[in-house]
C-alpha cells in the first residue's frame, strides 16, 4: 500500500481523531488543533490553541473537546466557541509530560503519562494512567507502564488497549465499573524493533499502531499477528485513525523526527490509503 499524501507543512502532527465526518489533529510542536474534511479540498483549519504542547484528542457527551495539555500535565476543556478551562490538573500526581487520551462511553477519560523527562535524557522510569471523570478528582489506575502511549477501546468491549512504546507491545486492561484497570496483560507482542505510539483500531478490532522509529504502520491482531503493514520509509509514524465516509481510509500523520528541536522544518503530513477493514463509525 503507497500513501497518498493530503496535506503538508505541520512540525508534528499528533492526536488523529475521526469525529463528526471530520479529520482532526493536534499539532504537537505548534500548539494547534485542526480540523478538516479529507475530501472538501480545503486546508484544516485550525480551531483551537494552547499554549503548550498538545497531544491526545477526546470529547465528552456535550461536544466539548478534551485536549492533553502536555508539559503543563493539564487536560484542557474546550467548548471551540472560546471558553477553554482546566478540566483535571495532574501536576500533582506526575512531574512528567502527559500523553495521549482516550474517552470510554461513560464519559471516563484515560490519559498515559511519560514517567521521566524523554527529551531531556533522563533515565528511564515506569509510566502512569491517569482516569478522569468531571465527578471526582483525577487519580492514577495504573503506574508501571513502560512509556504508555496511544489507547484505544475495543468495539463492544470494556478492553482499553495501551501501546507500550519502549517495550514493543500492545497491554490490555479491562475497565471496572469505577473505571478503575484491572486485568493487565500483554494483548500483542509486537516486531523486535516496533515503537508504537498512536492507536486506532477497526470494526474487527483489529489494531493499527504507529511506530515511530521505524517507519512503518502495523494492522496487529490479539495475539500478535501482524495482518497488514503500511511502510513510510524515513518518516517517523505519529498517529493514525480510521475514517472517510466509508470507514476504510487510514489516515497516517508522520513527520521528519520525533524531537521537537528538529521539527521546525514542517516536513510533518498527513497520508492516507485505503483498507479492507473499516473503523468504527
Amino acid at each position: 500500500m503507497s500513501p497518498q499524501t493530503l496535506f503538508d507543512g505541520f512540525r508534528f502532527p499528533e492526536g488523529a481523531r475521526w469525529h463528526g465526518g471530520r479529520l482532526w489533529f493536534s499539532d504537537m510542536h505548534t500548539g494547534e488543533i485542526f480540523r478538516v474534511d479529507p475530501e472538501s479540498g480545503e486546508r484544516p483549519e485550525v480551531v483551537t490553541r494552547i499554549d503548550d504542547q498538545p497531544s491526545g484528542l477526546g470529547w465528552l457527551a456535550d461536544g466539548s473537546l478534551l485536549i492533553s495539555s502536555m508539559h503543563r500535565r493539564l487536560v484542557l476543556r474546550d467548548d471551540l466557541r472560546g471558553d477553554q478551562r482546566v478540566y483535571a490538573d495532574l501536576s500533582g500526581l506526575t512531574d512528567a509530560p502527559i500523553n495521549d487520551v482516550v474517552v470510554d462511553a461513560t464519559g471516563t477519560a484515560y490519559v498515559g503519562g511519560f514517567g521521566y523527562d524523554l527529551y531531556g535524557g533522563a533515565p528511564q522510569r515506569p509510566g502512569p494512567i491517569f482516569a478522569l471523570t468531571a465527578s471526582a478528582p483525577p487519580r492514577m489506575v495504573a503506574d508501571d507502564m513502560v512509556f504508555p502511549n496511544g489507547a484505544v477501546i475495543l468495539p463492544g468491549t470494556r478492553t482499553l488497549v495501551v501501546a507500550e512504546t519502549w517495550a514493543a507491545r500492545l497491554t490490555a486492561f479491562e475497565i471496572g465499573e469505577d473505571g478503575g484497570l484491572a486485568d493487565k496483560r500483554v494483548w500483542a507482542e509486537l516486531p523486535e524493533g516496533s515503537t508504537p505510539d498512536g492507536l486506532c483500531v477497526d470494526v474487527e478490532g483489529g489494531v493499527w499502531a504507529s511506530c515511530i522509529g521505524n517507519g512503518r504502520f502495523l494492522r496487529v491482531v490479539a495475539g500478535g499477528e501482524v495482518t497488514d503493514v503500511v511502510d513510510v520509509p524515513g518518516r517517523a509514524p505519529a498517529d493514525c485513525v480510521l475514517g472517510g465516509a466509508d470507514g476504510r481510509s487510514l489516515f497516517l500523520l508522520t513527520a521528519n523526527s520525533w524531537q521537537p528541536a528538529e521539527t521546525g522544518v514542517r516536513e510533518g503530513r498527513v497520508e492516507a490509503v485505503t483498507v479492507d477493514v473499516p473503523g468504527p463509525q
